[in-house]
Formats: C-alpha cells, structure tokens, sequence
C-alpha cells in the first residue's frame, strides 16, 4: 500500500485521538499508510493507541497503527514527524508554574520564566530527537512542532539546519470564532495574525478577501475583548486583537494576583488527563470526548492534519506558522522566528508580506524576540550566566535580582534527560 508514514512524538499525549480523528478526517487527501505513536511511557501509550485504532477503525481509515518506545524503528524512513512531546510531564509544569509565582513573577509554561524553564530541558532533547530524524527518515521528511515553547524550540530546529515548522492553535481558535461572530463559515475567514509565538496581534480579519477588521471591532468588540480577557479600549487603540496570552503582558499585576489564589494550572490538566485516560480505557469509545475541550489546544488535529496536507500536496493553502523571519517583520533579524500566515506547498511554508509592525506592538516583539535568541543559548549551554542573561532580557522578569533568584531555582532535575 503506497502513503506516508507519519510518526507523532508523544504519542502517549491526550492530545493524540483529536489528532487521529484529523487524519482520519483527511484521508482522502493525506494517504497515511503507517501512522506511528512513539512514547516512552508504554503504560500511558497503550491504552491511547487502543483508543485510535478504534477510531481509525470506525472511520474506516486503511492505514495501520505502531505504537512504540522504539525511537528508532518508530522515525525509520518517516515522512513527517509531529512533535507533541513535554519532557518531565505535568510535575516539571507544575515547577514552572509556581517558582516564578513565588518569586513575583507570572508563572505559565510557555512565557516569561517558566517558559525558559520548559525551554532549558526541552530544546536538548528535540535536538537530539531531530538528529535521529535527520540519519533515519525520508531525506525530505519535515517535523512539526507543536511543542512549546514553539517559537523557542522552532528557532533552536531552524538554527541547527532542521527543515522544521513550528504550529499553534491560537490561530485557528481565533478563526473559528470570528467566523462564528460574522455568522459565516469559517473557510471564508483569513486571520491575518503575526508577531511572534505566543506575542501575536490580529490586524486584519479578511472575509472573502476583503478586510473586516474595523467594522468586527466595531460591532463586536466587546465579544472580542471578553475572549482575551482585555479592555474593548485597548483593541480599539491598537487597532488590532492581542492574543490572549497578551493578557501576561498588558495585565501582569492582576494575572498573578488570580494565579496565586487559583489552584495552578498544571494541576488542574493533570486531574483532566486522568479522566480522559480512565475514558480512553472504555472498548466502546470511538469518539473524542466532550472533556478534551478542556484539555486545551482545540483545533489542534485540524491544524495539524491541514499543515501536513499541503506539504504533502503543496496545495498552496494559507496556514498560520512558525517560521524565519527572512525579511517579512521590519525590524526583527532574518533568523528570529516569527509567527506569521505562510501559503504552505512541498517546498514548506512561504509566508505573506506584511506591512511593518506599529511601534506599540513592534518594541515589545524586538524585546521577546532577543529574549528567545538568548533563551536558545541558556538551553545549549546550560550556563547559569545565560540563563540569567535571558531572564533579564525578558519583559516579565527584567531585574537583575530577580534574574539571580529565578536562575537558581528555574532548571528542573529531570530523573533521565
């Protein structure tokens, strides 16, 4: 049988039956003929490859299922490689999460300090994952990355030679929404959404090519600022919808003041994730469960099965990436990695032109940006000297103090590496 065979690292992820139903979905157009889940949580793996082969198997999907610890065996002549992996689990989030809160500062997983906390034991072993890649899949097989950080772990494939692409939902979130606002099926929506991962301004929404970003602001500001959890005010000044994780950045104060009374974050995914194990374990599931939605990343398989198939099929279709820069935001080096639209086809993505970001939007994106340069460092080096530098670069932390505290307490031990 002729296709693709796709592996996804970390395999054992929740995440993983959303993206099986977005591969089955596609089938038609994606001719997966071996789709791997590589874990080395073989316990965990097992009773989620269960759960999609019953869903491939009522979907009618031809394609076989491998489910491994094998990295080996599992990237032999790959395709594509999709990488959902978090190194250290729930407990190195909840680290993340909370030494920042209690020394001041935000703590998420994907930004500010506990996002180089995640960085520091996560670029290594991607690295390493994707020099196995390069010696044992297809010459022209790509990885993409849904692992966060993502521009972070992106910019660490791109810098070592790696034909990666770096993937979030944020996007197609935002897409699904908006054409729910307009009452319009989502397909007729364009976000026009950049910056950098997680740092992303909306500032065109294009309906049937034609831009209704003022009037949406307009008529459903309101709507769009309870989405973010920001003021209608500050959309309306810039002109544009800040991802929500802006809320970090232009409510920092308030954001950790809920986050020290709120039972954090990790722990609440964790309790998540255990349910949706015990659901997976049911022999008559052969669906997604309702609980997933709250698992996070909705769109996830969406985005992802779309992505590959236009690397597949070099359709040209738009999708929303994470890639260099290469000239298209003024004042950003060519080598940072932005987060931009990208007609997509077999050579990779190719990403719009865009007019230079407003100096409100584009000083902070210069500041995370060399941030993400230095974090890149601290990750290879593991120099204590580094990661204080990146911590000091970064907007939420940004003293010299703090940096010192943080630097001694962020890098988590992890049992293996």
């Amino acid at each position: 049988m002729s296709g693709l065979k796709v592996v996804v690292v970390g395999g054992g992820s929740t995440y993983t039956p959303e993206l099986v139903t977005g591969f089955a979905a596609r089938q038609d157009v994606v001719p997966v003929r071996e789709l791997v889940l590589l874990d080395p949580d073989t316990d965990r793996l097992d009773v989620v490859a269960a759960f999609a082969a019953r869903i491939m198997q009522a979907a009618g999907w031809p394609g076989r299922l491998t489910a491994t610890a094998d990295r080996a065996s599992a990237l032999d002549g790959a395709d594509a490689v999709l990488v959902q992996l978090r190194v250290g689990g729930q407990q190195a989030r909840l680290h993340d999460e909370t030494v920042p809160l209690a020394h001041g500062r935000l703590g998420q997983e994907t930004t500010g300090a506990g996002g180089l906390g995640k960085a520091l034991r996560t670029v290594p072993v991607v690295l390493d994952l994707a020099q196995e890649v390069r010696r044992r899949a297809a010459s022209d097989a790509w990885i993409v990355d849904f692992t966060n950080p993502v521009g972070i772990v992106t910019r660490a494939l791109r810098d070592a030679g790696h034909p990666a692409v770096g993937l979030c939902n944020v996007a197609i979130g935002f897409q699904r929404s908006i054409a729910e606002m307009l009452g319009v099926e989502a397909g007729r929506v364009l976000v026009d959404q950049v910056g950098l991962n997680h740092l992303t301004w909306i500032r065109r929404v294009l309906l049937d090519g034609v831009d209704v970003l003022p009037t949406l602001l307009e008529r459903s500001g309101p709507a769009l600022a309870d989405h973010v959890e920001l003021p209608v005010e500050l959309l309306r000044d810039l002109g544009a919808v800040p991802s929500y994780y802006l809320r970090y950045y232009y409510a920092h104060d308030a954001v950790v003041a809920e986050q020290r009374r709120a039972v954090p974050r990790a722990a609440q995914v964790q309790a998540i994730e255990d349910e949706l194990l015990r659901l997976y374990r049911d022999p008559n599931l052969v669906a997604t469960p309702a609980l997933l939605a709250q698992r996070g990343g909705a769109y996830y398989s969406e985005a992802a099965a779309a992505l590959l198939a236009s690397l597949v099929t070099g359709d040209d279709a738009v999708h929303e990436v994470d890639v260099p820069n290469a000239g298209v935001l003024a004042g950003l080096a060519d080598d940072d990695v932005v987060e931009v639209p990208a007609r997509v086809n077999r050579s990779g993505p190719h990403p719009l032109s865009q007019p230079p970001l407003a100096p409100a939007l584009l000083g902070l994106v210069q500041q995370v940006a060399a941030y993400e340069r230095l974090a890149v460092a601290a990750a290879l080096s593991d120099d204590p000297a580094d990661i204080r530098k990146a911590l000091l670069a970064h907007p939420l932390v940004g003293q010299w103090e703090v940096a010192v505290e943080l630097a001694d307490v962020l890098p988590y031990a992890l049992v293996t590496r």
